[in-house]
Order: C-alpha cells, then sequence, then structure tokens
C-alpha cells in the first residue's frame, strides 16, 4: 500500500512540475512574499516604528500574509488533481488498475502536499536570514511555520474532495476558492449573532485558528481542527471516487 502511494504521489509530482503553472506559482508567490516581507523590514527599521518585536512585526505578519496568497492561488494547484484525469479519460485506468481508491486519493494529496511544503521552505528561508544578524523567537516561528502547513493540508484536502466532483478543472478551481473563501470571512458572521453561535463560527473559521498559531499559541484544539478537516475532505473523496468506480 505505501508503495503504491509513493508511487502515485512522485507522479503526480512529476507531472505538475512538467507544466509551466507549478513554476509560475513558485515564482509568483515567493516574489509576493518577498516584496511583502521587505517592507515590513524598512518598517520596522524605521526610527518611528512601533517597539514591537521583530518576530511579531515581521515574520508572523509574513506568514499571515502568505497565508492569504496560499488561499488565493490554491484553487490552481488542485484544480487538476482529479478532474483533468476524468477530463482526459485517465480516470478509468485509474478505476481498473489493480490500485484501491484510497491509495490514489493519498497519492495524490501527499504528492500536492510536497509542493505546498516546497512553497513553505522558500518562504521560511526569508526569515530564517534574519538569524545572521539578530535574535527570533524561535518557538513563535515554529508555532507559525506549523500552523502554516496544516492550514496547507486542509486547503489541498479540500481542492482534492472538490476537483473529483467535476470533470472541468476550472469549475473546480471555481468551487474550491468559493469554499474557502467561506471558510475565510464565516467568522464575520458570528460577529452579529449570540455569545454561542459566535464561537461556533469562530471554530469552523480557517483565520481564527492559523491567528493563534501566529501568536505563538500552540493549541492542541487548533492542530486538531486543521487535522479533523483534513481527514474529513479526504474521507468525502475517497466516498465519492469508490461510488465513482462501483457504479460507474
Amino acid at each position: 500500500m505505501i508503495n503504491n502511494i509513493i508511487l502515485i504521489a512522485s507522479n503526480e509530482l512529476r507531472r505538475f512540475f512538467k507544466s509551466p503553472l507549478a513554476w509560475i506559482i513558485l515564482a509568483l508567490v515567493q516574489f509576493l512574499v518577498a516584496i511583502f516581507f521587505y517592507v515590513l523590514l524598512v518598517t520596522y527599521l524605521q526610527p518611528t516604528s512601533a517597539a514591537s518585536g521583530l518576530t511579531d512585526a515581521v515574520v508572523s505578519t509574513m506568514y499571515g500574509f502568505a497565508a492569504y496568497i496560499i488561499l488565493i492561488i490554491s484553487p490552481l494547484i488542485t484544480m487538476r488533481l482529479i478532474a483533468e484525469e476524468r477530463q482526459l479519460g485517465t480516470i478509468k485506468l485509474l478505476f481498473s488498475s489493480p490500485i484501491s481508491i484510497t491509495e490514489i486519493v493519498l497519492g495524490k494529496f501527499f504528492g500536492i502536499t510536497i509542493y505546498y511544503i516546497l512553497i513553505l521552505m522558500l518562504i521560511t528561508l526569508m526569515p530564517a536570514s534574519l538569524l545572521f544578524g539578530t535574535h527570533l523567537d524561535l518557538g513563535q516561528v515554529a508555532s507559525a511555520f506549523i500552523g502554516l502547513l496544516l492550514l496547507m493540508t486542509s486547503i489541498a484536502s479540500i481542492g482534492l474532495f472538490l476537483s473529483s466532483l467535476t470533470n472541468s478543472p476550472a469549475i473546480a478551481a471555481i468551487s474550491t476558492f468559493g469554499v474557502l473563501f467561506f471558510l475565510l470571512i464565516i467568522q464575520i458572521g458570528g460577529t452579529n449573532s449570540s455569545l454561542e453561535t459566535a464561537e461556533i463560527f469562530s471554530y469552523l473559521s480557517l483565520v481564527s485558528h492559523y491567528n493563534n498559531f501566529l501568536s505563538g499559541l500552540f493549541n492542541s484544539i487548533d492542530i486538531f481542527y486543521y487535522i479533523l478537516l483534513t481527514i474529513f475532505f479526504i474521507i468525502l473523496c475517497i466516498w465519492r471516487l469508490d461510488t465513482e468506480r462501483i457504479y460507474g
């Protein structure tokens, strides 16, 4: 089982990197985050800047900005995972192969997650460069790093499931953006509601849990939320493809 998952993951990653889209996204994310990081650093070095720590003012803010960029571009990353297989007709080859649906889904999930990790590592090189000349709160940096990694895995699972619902990558991208946008702004819906309702909306929001990681609050509830969200959409994807494999 593990060998099949690794094989599918490596094939998915190889296929993705053969397209210019993978390189364009890597360059675009790095470019935008680098500009924002530079602006934050220059602002922090101004004599009139607020007396906040470097980690809070620059590093955590940069990771927060990076999360929004990733939320925006993620539909372009995940839209082809299964929708393109169905569009090209290669999904029938996967269904007829001696590989389980679980192995197919997990292989594609881990393949695209590796791509997300590459983006994360490139982003992390920027705050890491500050270690040569100053002191950072490594605990808070690690918390932001883990938070963004968990956020990425959740986004990957959502995009994977929505890609399994259609044979059009464009529709998959639009629907993924819609779901991510909903989970992003759902916290606003609880501002004018009762306390219990506001807490529910806040718990369902992607932002509220990620903000805790940016603040250095390594809470097991936030970790559980992202893990549960990831597993939930992976199971939905397995169920969807398994139903299609059986009933056509």
